[in-house]
């Protein structure tokens, strides 16, 4: 966030819930709402980076995000999380559900077990967070649920089937969810981020000359950061965007 972002005064003082909050675009996100003046809580299982997000926030603007341990394969955990948050906090006004992991994996290897434990982690979260937010967004006329898919569907990318199948769920999960919800005022909508060159990525995945076939297909020839992914968040969640529901928006610096 810098001096000329914009500043959505329907943020102020919401409840925000983010998954996988602490480190990479779910930091950069955990930092924007905060930024805004919601209240934010984040969950993770990253401590050490989630613990000092906190920290640096705090010193920044005097006051810190909440955050909370969870291993969001727990389904029952999760929903608790989620069922404190609107006890302590009031009803949850956005949703983001960003966490995954998009470790790679053979298709040759691929057991029974892997494939539903990937589905546990990169699929199934985001129903169950969606199914006790959106009890609480009922509460107060409405909300907003943002789902993350990737742009690893439009790419065919090859490595990691289970994941790119999670993910092309999503859009799937996000039209449904969005015809269910819509009679509550709860908007449903999937942001699908582009190669994005988070610490991560950059450390396990994609080398430099990677990163140069990576900007070869994006028309915009520049390195998408986590900072970018952020401002299109905030705009779904925001009133600004109070008639946008079961859309798809893509912020990969036009993969083609």
């Amino acid at each position: 966030m810098n001096q000329h972002s914009a500043r959505y005064t329907s943020l102020e003082q919401r409840v925000v819930f983010i998954t996988g909050g602490g480190s990479g675009i779910g930091a950069s996100l955990t930092r924007a709402f905060h930024l805004q003046g919601a209240r934010v809580v984040f969950v993770d299982i990253n401590d050490e980076a989630s613990e000092a997000l906190v920290e640096e926030l705090r010193a920044e603007t005097g006051e810190a995000p909440h955050y909370h341990h969870c291993d969001i394969r727990d389904v029952a955990s999760l929903q608790q999380v989620i069922a404190e948050t609107g006890q302590h906090l009031g009803p949850i006004h956005t949703l983001v559900n960003n966490a995954a992991s998009d470790d790679r994996h053979a298709w040759q290897d691929v057991d029974v077990a892997y494939w539903d434990e990937r589905m546990s982690l990169n699929l199934r979260p985001m129903f169950f967070a969606a199914q006790a937010a959106a009890k609480q967004m009922m509460q107060t006329g409405g909300g907003s649920i943002i789902n993350f898919g990737s742009v690893s569907v439009q790419m065919a990318l090859g490595g990691l089937p289970a994941y790119v199948t999670a993910k092309a769920a999503v859009h799937g999960l996000t039209r449904s969810l969005a015809r269910e919800l819509g009679e509550h005022n709860i908007r449903v909508n999937t942001l699908v981020p582009g190669s994005v060159m988070t610490e991560r990525q950059l450390e396990k995945w994609i080398s430099p000359g990677d990163e140069v076939a990576i900007q070869q297909r994006q028309c915009l020839k520049m390195r998408l950061e986590p900072q970018h992914i952020a401002p299109a968040v905030l705009f779904l969640a925001s009133a600004e965007s109070q008639a946008i529901t079961a859309q798809e928006l893509a912020v990969d610096a036009g993969w083609a």
